[in-house]
C-alpha cells in the first residue's frame, strides 16, 4: 500500500469512528490555495475540523505529535476560509487530531 492510499485508509477509518458516534462527513479532502482539511464533521452546532495522521507504527512517535503550533495555526485559518465558502455560521468549531496507527485509532477531541 502506498504513502497515499495509507493516508486515504487512516481518514476513512477516522470518518467511520466519527459516524458510529452520530456526527455526518460534509468534507472530506477539502482543498483551496491556502491547503487543505482532512475531515470535516458534524453534529447539530457542532463542527469538527479533523486532522488525521496515518502511520504504520508508532516507533517514530504518535501521529498527533505531528500537529504542531505550525499546522494548528494554519488549520484554523483553513476552517475560517471553510466557514466564509460554506456559508456556515452559528455553530460551535473543535478541533480534533486522529491518530491512526495500523487498525487503531486515537481520537484527541478538542486537540487545540
Amino acid at each position: 500500500m502506498s504513502h497515499l492510499e495509507y493516508g486515504r485508509t487512516g481518514e476513512e477509518l477516522a470518518g467511520a469512528w466519527y459516524v458510529g458516534r452520530g456526527y455526518a462527513v460534509v468534507a472530506r479532502n477539502w482543498r483551496c490555495p491556502a491547503g487543505e482539511i482532512d475531515l470535516v464533521l458534524r453534529r447539530g452546532r457542532q463542527v469538527v475540523v479533523c486532522e488525521v495522521k496515518a502511520r504504520r507504527s508508532d516507533s517514530f512517535g504518535s501521529g498527533a505529535h505531528a500537529v504542531g503550533f505550525a499546522k494548528q495555526r494554519r488549520l484554523r485559518r483553513l476552517a475560517a476560509l471553510w466557514l466564509a465558502e460554506t456559508g456556515t455560521h452559528g455553530v460551535d468549531v473543535r478541533f480534533d487530531v486522529a491518530a491512526v496507527t495500523g487498525a487503531a485509532i486515537d481520537v484527541i477531541e478538542g486537540a487545540f
